[in-house]
């Protein structure tokens, strides 16, 4: 089986949100819609206080409860764990947005540019009309990674098959690749690596895992 993860070394981010960039340049997504997140927090108490940066998004989880709530099935999970949107059937909802934990779903009811209402060319050749009414997020770069897995690429290794935030990275924070390969490069980092994921609490077994610190618990 395959089973894709996204993780970030929290130890390595440095805030930059050139993924961020990488992402919105790579899927043309409109002013405020972040499908890659880079949270900026404080931890630590006076004088003890450092940042923190988070990379988030979809967590692609085992258990997407936008999956459950979707009337017209457009939320799909694929068998690799990647969680999909069939724009063609979405009717536009937004009850997945309301039942992800993660606030990583977006819905654009009008075309909106980034200096005005006249796209700029690269705007305009970028447009999809078909991301207009309906809710979008982070594919995981789905469309690059079935690609890349035909051309004979791998997933996490090969940067043509691998997300686009990923191959941005320059610090080599955010990492991908099949968790069901115990020789991928995630699998090594969570077995030697402390990690949590974000609201595992919820039941949804995110597909996105947080470093921290060596070792295990």
């Amino acid at each position: 089986m395959t089973r894709y993860v996204m993780l970030a070394d929290l130890r390595r981010c440095v805030g930059c949100q050139t993924c961020t960039a990488a992402c919105k340049e790579s899927n043309g997504t409109p002013p405020g819609v972040q499908w890659r997140r880079v949270l900026d927090l404080e931890v630590g108490e006076y004088p003890e206080v450092s940042r923190v940066f988070v990379p988030t998004g979809c967590q692609h989880c085992d258990d997407p409860p936008c999956m459950e709530v979707c009337p017209s099935t457009a939320t799909k999970k694929r068998a690799d764990g990647i969680v999909t949107i069939d724009y063609d059937i979405c009717i536009g909802c937004g009850y997945c947005a309301i039942s992800c934990p993660y606030e990583a779903r977006y819905k654009v009811d009008h075309a909106t540019f980034a200096y005005g209402p006249t796209p700029t060319a690269t705007e305009r050749s970028r447009f999809d009309a078909a991301k207009i009414g309906v809710v979008t997020k982070c594919t995981f770069c789905v469309d690059r990674i079935d690609a890349g897995v035909a051309a004979g690429k791998v997933p996490g290794v090969d940067p043509q098959a691998s997300p686009a935030c990923v191959n941005s990275c320059i610090s080599g924070a955010l990492r991908f690749g099949d968790l069901d390969d115990p020789d991928s490069g995630v699998s090594r980092l969570i077995a030697e690596n402390q990690w949590f994921r974000m609201h595992e609490d919820e039941g949804t077994g995110p597909g996105f895992y947080y470093l921290w610190d060596k070792g295990t618990l």
